[in-house]
């Protein structure tokens, strides 16, 4: 669990740096057959400027679910019914920027 993070932050960084390329489908093409879309791409929005409290405050059951990081010593938590609904967190831990995805 813990090779997580570390892994999708290096796929972040090779995205940013340009190493690995993807391809998108624009707008106007179908989803491939037995695919329903439901909604278009780039409608569900990311959360920009996420507001973090220390975990004592945070109002989540001790059972729920969260996606952990840690960079430079520095921890943080993605709560996943957060996530659910927007899928894609934009970060920064000092001069480290990084997207949070679920």
């Amino acid at each position: 669990m813990h090779r997580v993070p570390h892994l999708f932050l290096a796929l972040v960084g090779l995205l940013a740096a340009g190493t690995l390329t993807t391809t998108r489908a624009t707008a106007e093409e179908e989803p491939p057959p037995g695919v329903e879309q439901l909604l278009p791409r780039g409608r569900i929005a990311a959360v920009l400027e996420p507001q973090f409290v220390p975990a004592a405050e945070a109002d989540l059951p001790d059972d729920a679910w969260v996606l952990g990081v840690v960079i430079d010593g520095i921890a943080k938590a993605y709560s996943l019914n957060l996530l659910n609904r927007h899928e894609v967190v934009n970060d920064r831990t000092g001069e480290t920027a990084y997207a949070a995805v679920w």
